[in-house]
């Protein structure tokens, strides 16, 4: 799974007919801190995601098992909104003594 915000939507008109009423984000990948990172994807999203909030993607295969998505030609699915992200500290760091 990645962790990403959703930035944009894309309209498309004419699609796969597959495809047709599922809504299509733009999603920017994120690091564990919030911070965006390299890379866009295209992902239908199935839980509902709004603008600007951070979102788990799965790719693959793992999106195509995504609640309605069996049998589609989907290659990213939105399947979680975040609410929170937790990293705990390495060893030793962090801390106080």
């Amino acid at each position: 799974m990645l962790l990403a915000r959703v930035i944009g939507t894309v309209v498309a008109t004419r699609k796969d007919p597959r495809l047709e009423g599922k809504k299509l984000l733009v999603v920017r990948l994120v690091n564990p801190q919030g911070q965006e990172e390299s890379g866009y994807l295209i992902a239908v999203d199935t839980v509902g995601a709004g603008f600007r909030e951070t979102v788990l993607i799965v790719q693959g295969s793992s999106a195509r098992m995504a609640d309605e998505l069996k049998d589609r030609p989907v290659d990213a699915a939105i399947v979680g909104i975040v609410d929170t992200v937790q990293v705990d500290p390495p060893e030793g760091r962090g801390r106080a003594s």
